[in-house]
C-alpha cells in the first residue's frame, strides 16, 4: 500500500514539474518573440509612436532587453537604429531562448 502512494506522489509530482518546464519555455519563447518583433518593427521603420500596439511592443522589448542588448547602447553599435535593434534585440532573443530551454531542462523530470 505504501509503495503505490509513493508511485502515485511521483507521478503527480512529476505531472507538475512538466507543466512548470513547459510554462517556462513557453514565457521564454514569448519574450523571445516580443524581442524579434521589435526589432522587426525598427527595422521596417514602421515605429509610429502614436500606435498603441508599436509602443507597447518597443517598451516591452526595451524591458526585455536584459540590460545589455539594448537597441540603441547595446553589445554592438553601428549607424543605423535598425542595424542596433536587429543585432541587439537579436542576440537577445536568442539569449531567452537559452535561458528558457536550459532551465526547462533543468525542471523537468
Amino acid at each position: 500500500m505504501a509503495r503505490e502512494s509513493k508511485t502515485v506522489t511521483r507521478s503527480g509530482t512529476a505531472k507538475i514539474r512538466v507543466r512548470a518546464a513547459q510554462a517556462v519555455w513557453a514565457v521564454a519563447a514569448l519574450l523571445a518573440l516580443v524581442l524579434a518583433v521589435g526589432a522587426l518593427l525598427v527595422a521596417i521603420d514602421q515605429t509610429n509612436e502614436s500606435n498603441g500596439l508599436v509602443r507597447f511592443v518597443l517598451d516591452l522589448a526595451d524591458a526585455v532587453d536584459l540590460g545589455v542588448f539594448d537597441r540603441r547602447d547595446g553589445v554592438m553599435t553601428f549607424d543605423t537604429d535598425s542595424a542596433n535593434a536587429l543585432v541587439n534585440w537579436g542576440l537577445a532573443a536568442v539569449v531567452w531562448l537559452v535561458i528558457g530551454r536550459v532551465l526547462e531542462r533543468v525542471i523537468r523530470p
